[in-house]
């Protein structure tokens, strides 16, 4: 796998955000879904409205991690944090990320791509005037810790964690699946100001998906709350955080329990 140098700063950068890209690289990610994963986020960091979204901050400027995940202790650094100020960083940060893609690896644990992710905000050469966390993923948690644990450790910090759950599993999956991802990932993932998430179906979706969420993430310095009507679209809903104490956070824990217990009793 090709490395990225980090940049030593010898101080703190202001910029409008702080951004980690925490991305699904579970087994149960096809290499070509990897790929299509990759190649939206490459494409995303090329356009137009995108860097224009970055220059009218406060600060004009963003910082930005991207991670791929897998179970708990399995979080990988594909770029370090870097500033984007324009389309020239923003052509290096998606040349950067243009290179082989590491193989998958086993489980799903957003809690700990939470805790990861959470963690790289300390001393990381910049200082945002918010803080936020992107999952994508395509399955709900069955490894590491309850996820709504690790989210509510993350929003008492004062970071938002937003998301985008990709409901498009092949035959293969179904039975480890969760059938309503998108309830859990507004239910059990995402929280603080302004958190939102933009379910994917299809994946010809993802790179129009992944373009109109960084324009949220990336525009002004306010909550997404405020910029909901500018972008939403029937096909690519915008859905903010919703408080539902009844749904069970811990189902991807007890599906993955009830087909290991399947398996062994075969």
């Amino acid at each position: 796998m090709a490395s990225y140098p980090a940049r030593a700063y010898s101080a703190e950068i202001d910029v409008d955000v702080e951004l980690v890209l925490a991305v699904d690289a579970s087994r149960s990610m096809e290499p070509f879904e990897q790929k299509i994963q990759r190649e939206g986020y490459i494409a995303a960091f090329r356009r137009k409205d995108v860097i224009e979204a970055i220059r009218e901050g406060v600060n004009g400027r963003v910082a930005i991690t991207y991670v791929e995940w897998a179970g708990s202790t399995v979080q990988r650094i594909i770029i370090p944090w870097t500033l984007v100020d324009g389309a020239e960083s923003g052509e290096k940060l998606a040349a950067a990320l243009d290179q082989p893609i590491p193989s998958t690896q086993s489980r799903t644990s957003i809690s700990g791509a939470i805790d990861f992710s959470s963690s790289l905000f300390d001393n990381n050469g910049f200082k945002g005037m918010r803080k936020v966390i992107d999952i994508s993923g395509d399955g709900a948690n069955n490894n590491g810790r309850p996820v709504a644990d690790a989210r509510n450790e993350a929003v008492a910090k004062g970071i938002t964690i937003n998301g985008l759950p990709l409901m498009t599993r092949g035959d293969f999956y179904s039975d480890w699946a969760v059938a309503d991802l998108d309830i859990y990932y507004s239910s059990c993932v995402i929280g603080g100001p302004g958190a939102f998430m933009i379910p994917v179906s299809s994946w010809d979706q993802f790179p129009e998906a992944v373009r109109r969420k960084l324009v949220l993430e990336l525009a002004g310095d306010g909550p997404v709350v405020h910029k909901v009507d500018w972008v939403a679209a029937e096909n690519l809903p915008v859905i903010l955080a919703q408080n539902k104490p009844e749904y069970d956070c811990l189902s991807g824990e007890r599906i993955w329990q009830r087909r290991m217990q399947d398996w062994e009793s075969r």
